[in-house]
Parts: C-alpha cells; sequence; structure tokens
C-alpha cells in the first residue's frame, strides 16, 4: 500500500476538522485511510473494484467505484472541503473534477511531468504535466499555498510537479508547520 505522500501529509493540515475530502483515482487509498485516521470524512474513488474492496471497513471512508474518465460524473458541485489528487492526470475532465471543491476548499495535487519518461513510467505526453501547468490551469479562481516542480530524490528517480491551493481568491492566510 505505502505510505502517504509527504506533500499530502504537510498540506493535510489546512483540511478543516470532520470535512468532507475526495481522494480522486485513489488506487490502493494510502492517502484515504491516512485522512480518515484523522477524523476526516473521506470519498475514495476509483475505477478499480479490487483496489477499492482493500477499504471495506475503514471507519470515516466511503468508496466510489467510477470510471473518472468517461461515462456519468459522480460528484456533485462544491460537494467537498479539499480534494487530494496524486499520480493521476486526465485533462479532459480536469475542471470538472475541480469543481467538486467548495469555496475555501483546498487542493492537494501531486503527479508526474514533463522528464519523468526518463525515468521511467508514464511516459506519454498525455500524462505528464507540462512546466508550470498546474498554476496556469489554476490561476484565476486558486489562491496557491505551495507549488514545487522538477526532480525528486537523491539519486533522482521522478519528475513531479506539486501544487497546494484554496479555492477562491486571497483565501489563505499562512504555511502548516
Amino acid at each position: 500500500m505505502g505510505q502517504p505522500s509527504r506533500w499530502v501529509q504537510r498540506f493535510g493540515a489546512l483540511i478543516p476538522q470532520g470535512g468532507r475530502v475526495l481522494d480522486f483515482a485513489c488506487g490502493n487509498g494510502r492517502h484515504a485511510r491516512w485522512l480518515a485516521a484523522r477524523g476526516l470524512r473521506v470519498d475514495a474513488t476509483d475505477r478499480d473494484e479490487a483496489a477499492l474492496a482493500t477499504l471495506a471497513g475503514v471507519a470515516g471512508l466511503t468508496t466510489v467505484h467510477a470510471d473518472l474518465e468517461a461515462g456519468e460524473w459522480p460528484f456533485g458541485r462544491d460537494s467537498h472541503d479539499a480534494l487530494v489528487v496524486t499520480n493521476y492526470l486526465f485533462r479532459p475532465r480536469f475542471d470538472l473534477m475541480l469543481s467538486v471543491l467548495r469555496e475555501g476548499g483546498v487542493l492537494i495535487y501531486e503527479t508526474f511531468m514533463v522528464g519523468n519518461e526518463r525515468y521511467g513510467r508514464p511516459r506519454s505526453p498525455d500524462f505528464l504535466l507540462q512546466p508550470g501547468e498546474l498554476l496556469a490551469r489554476l490561476a484565476d479562481d486558486f489562491t496557491v499555498v505551495a507549488f514545487e516542480q522538477g526532480e525528486v530524490g537523491d539519486p533522482p528517480h521522478a519528475v513531479v510537479q506539486r501544487l497546494c491551493a484554496i479555492r477562491g481568491r486571497d483565501r489563505y492566510g499562512g504555511l502548516p508547520d
């Protein structure tokens, strides 16, 4: 299953206690489990039914089986206090994905970007962010809390882009410890 991302752990502190979180394309649920253990109400969604089945019985966690790239959209607009996305990119539904966040909601996003192809998967430009792409996509509707991009690891093993932002302009008061 793996440990939760340090990026998610760092900025998870911005999610209001008891808030509702969508762990988008959750895979085996490493972030969903971590968030639920902190008293948050988590909707964990993925198309992999077997992966979702491993989350059965986790307190505070609901699973939503859905093909996030096709078919009917399973979430309402402004329905979540936070959105967590790691290792996933599907541009055609990016704006629809963001629509689940309420005003003041926290977006924690971390995925691969161009340059990662030299380290492994994903290699296709369809699944790799361009430099500064997350910043550009969120510029009008979000207040950026933190942003990083580039190689990670020592020695480097991936190229990623990470962002934490709050839905709404000028909505942020300070970094978590």
